[in-house]
C-alpha cells in the first residue's frame, strides 16, 4: 500500500565488500501477516479486567522523530503527510500547510490541520488498562508510535477523537454509521498486534459487530516486534 510505504520508508545504505568476504549474517524474518475473520479475530483476544492503576499519559513518550530521524517530521507530521488526500507543503520545522485530508469516522474533509488530529486506534489509557502497564518505556514509545500498521495510527477530526477520548467501543463508536465494520476491525488488529487484552463488556460488543453487520469483515495484523 502506498500509504504504508510512505510510513515505513527508513535510510539504507548499501556497501561493497570484497567477493572473498565472510557470508552476511541472515537478517531476521517479520512477524507473519495474520489474516482471518472478525469473528475468530475477537476470539483470539483474551479476556481480562482492566486496571487503570498508575496511568500516566507521560508512561508513553510520544511523539518522537519518526521513522526517518533525520528529516524534521515527528511520528504526528509523518501519519498527517502519509494519509493526506492532498498533499501538504511542508515548510521549516516540518510545519504543515495547503493539504486536504478526509476523516473516516466522520467523512468529513479538513484543510486546517488544527482540526486534523492523528488518533491512536487503541488509545494510551486503553492500552495502558489493557496489558501495556507491564511494558517497558521503550516498548510503551514504539506503541505510542506505530508506524508499522496502517490501523494503529489514523488521520481523522479532532472533534471526534475528543469525543472518543480513550473509550472502548463498547462506548463510543464512529458517529458514520458506514465506518464501524472498518473502525472494528482496525481496533481488533491493534489489540492482536499488540498482544492486549479486553473486558468483557468490550468482548460483548466487538461479538456483536463480528455475528451481525460486519460478519463478512476481514482482520489483517501482524505482531509488534
Amino acid at each position: 500500500m502506498i500509504k504504508n510505504l510512505a510510513r515505513g520508508l527508513t535510510a539504507l545504505a548499501l556497501s561493497l565488500t570484497p567477493l572473498l568476504a565472510a557470508p552476511a549474517p541472515a537478517l531476521a524474518q517479520s512477524a507473519p501477516t495474520e489474516t482471518t475473520t472478525l469473528a475468530d479475530a475477537v476470539h483470539r483476544i483474551p479476556a481480562a479486567a482492566e486496571n487503570r492503576a498508575g496511568y500516566t499519559r507521560a508512561a508513553f513518550k510520544h511523539w518522537n522523530a519518526g521513522a526517518v530521524a533525520t528529516d524534521g517530521c515527528n511520528t504526528r507530521a509523518e501519519v498527517l503527510i502519509a494519509e493526506a488526500s492532498e498533499a501538504p507543503s511542508v515548510g521549516a520545522h516540518c510545519k504543515l500547510s495547503d493539504g486536504e485530508w478526509l476523516s473516516y469516522y466522520d467523512e468529513q474533509e479538513v484543510s486546517d490541520t488544527g482540526k486534523i488530529a492523528v488518533d491512536h486506534m487503541v488509545p494510551l489509557a486503553e492500552a495502558w488498562d489493557s496489558g501495556a502497564s507491564t511494558w517497558s518505556r521503550a516498548r510503551r514509545e514504539a506503541y505510542a508510535n506505530d508506524l508499522g500498521a496502517d490501523a494503529s495510527l489514523v488521520a481523522v477530526t479532532t472533534r471526534t477523537t475528543r469525543a472518543k477520548a480513550d473509550k472502548d467501543p463498547a462506548a463510543w463508536l464512529p458517529p458514520l454509521p458506514s465506518a464501524h465494520c472498518r473502525y472494528v476491525s482496525e481496533w481488533v488488529a491493534t489489540k492482536l498486534r499488540w498482544d492486549l487484552a479486553a473486558d468483557p463488556a468490550e468482548l460483548d460488543t466487538l461479538a456483536v459487530f463480528a455475528s451481525g453487520q460486519c460478519k463478512d469483515t476481514i482482520v489483517r495484523y501482524t505482531a509488534a516486534p
